[in-house]
């Protein structure tokens, strides 16, 4: 059973229960749905949320990464997998205590570290950023070995593993284990301070890890563990972000009053940060309306969901991360209600040409093409369009 070459989440699914020899009767009595919706999973016809992957992947007894991986080759490529690999060496290095870098000034990794994190935050040169993010790891924990400024570089490291290392890897669409074990790196420096902000940072990165995963549970976990002050505006902006993560959690577990109460809390407290990115967040109010169209997504709320993501204004937000989240969730709605597939390929190629490895590495936005790829008509405006997507996110077209 090879799922390595497997194009879409749902041509996996067929191949793991085909091999099985298990019926689609079965495995949508196992996880809760409807033969004719797991049909639909496993044609192209829809693609799943993250709740119905989780229950999916516990029907077929395996993980979720093991359906969302990317086939081989993987698409837009060039050098992304070679720098995968030499964040990954990094990383196990420096969790054997063999960073192997350069000690360093502690201003000239501050320097470095802010830099590659307001990069992802403009989405400026995908990468070179990932390109950097292998000597800056090695050189950062050398330099914490070293012994001097350790505070500050403690935190530095916690606000590269979850602002830069981590977001790169999902960007890239990297292993989950590997985005685990960053998190790792960036929790035991955080417990070593044990101060609200780099708790915070972990909490947050950690549950959205988590949350891929299927393991609503743990991402449910590591937020609780936490509890960040709002004494000052960028605390206001960490708990906010904390929040809005919750929601989605709560979101994805079906747990409605526990959604709606985090995203009223995060409302709250944008009102009084307005849009801000302390930390490369990208937290304010434009954020919670995001936030709450990915809940609307995953709530199968697909209307709602657009009508929210219309009333939004993406190009009055700094932080182009933001923005190319926005287009790719309002892409995702726009895709599951009948006569807006044009609107849908628009705004999922507004999201390319903002962050192309968010759109053509990402495993649930390449089962969107391939659903609007199935739907498209010859001609049409946005036929080229798609077309040019799937190719370039590895589909058949």
């Amino acid at each position: 059973m090879d799922l390595e070459d497997a194009q879409t989440i749902g041509l996996a699914i067929w191949r793991v229960r085909d091999a099985r020899g298990k019926s689609l009767r079965v495995v949508a009595g196992l996880a809760g749905m409807s033969k004719d919706t797991l049909q639909r999973i496993e044609t192209g016809e829809r693609s799943p949320t993250l709740a119905e992957l989780a229950a999916l992947a516990d029907a077929l007894q395996l993980s979720v990464p093991e359906l969302t991986r990317l086939p081989v080759p993987a698409p837009a490529n060039g050098h992304t997998d070679s720098t995968m690999e030499a964040i990954r060496r990094a990383v196990i290095a420096v969790s054997n205590d063999l960073p192997g870098g350069q000690v360093l000034p502690v201003e000239v990794l501050r320097t470095r570290v802010t830099a590659v994190v307001d990069a992802l935050c403009r989405c400026d040169r995908e990468g070179e950023v990932g390109a950097a993010l292998p000597g800056l790891i090695r050189d950062l924990h050398s330099s914490i070995a070293a012994g001097r400024d350790v505070a500050e570089l403690l935190l530095l490291s916690t606000w590269l593993h979850t602002q830069a290392t981590v977001p790169w890897l999902r960007l890239a669409s990297a292993p989950l284990d590997l985005c685990s074990l960053t998190v790792m790196l960036a929790r035991r420096a955080a417990h070593d301070l044990d101060t609200p902000v780099p708790m915070g940072l972990v909490a947050v990165s950690a549950a959205r890890v988590a949350l891929l995963e299927g393991t609503f549970d743990l991402a449910q976990s590591a937020l609780d563990a936490v509890t960040v002050p709002t004494n000052t505006p960028e605390l206001m902006q960490l708990a906010g972000l904390g929040a809005l993560r919750r929601s989605v959690v709560a979101a994805a577990a079906n747990r409605v009053g526990d959604k709606d109460a985090s995203l009223a809390y995060a409302a709250e407290l944008a009102e009084r940060t307005g849009e801000g990115n302390a930390y490369g967040l990208g937290f304010g109010p434009f954020s919670v309306g995001e936030f709450r169209i990915q809940g609307l997504v995953e709530a199968k709320n697909y209307e709602q969901a657009v009508s929210i993501a219309e009333g939004l204004n993406p190009d009055a937000h700094a932080n182009q991360s933001s923005r190319a989240s926005y287009w790719r969730n309002y892409g995702q709605a726009l895709a599951r209600l009948r006569g807006r597939h044009d609107d849908a390929v628009r705004a999922l190629r507004r999201a390319e040409l903002i962050s192309p490895h968010g759109v053509l590495r990402n495993p649930f936005i390449r089962d969107i093409l391939a659903v609007l790829l199935r739907h498209s008509r010859r001609g049409s405006s946005t036929d080229q369009e798609v077309r040019g997507m799937a190719r370039r996110a590895g589909l058949a077209v």
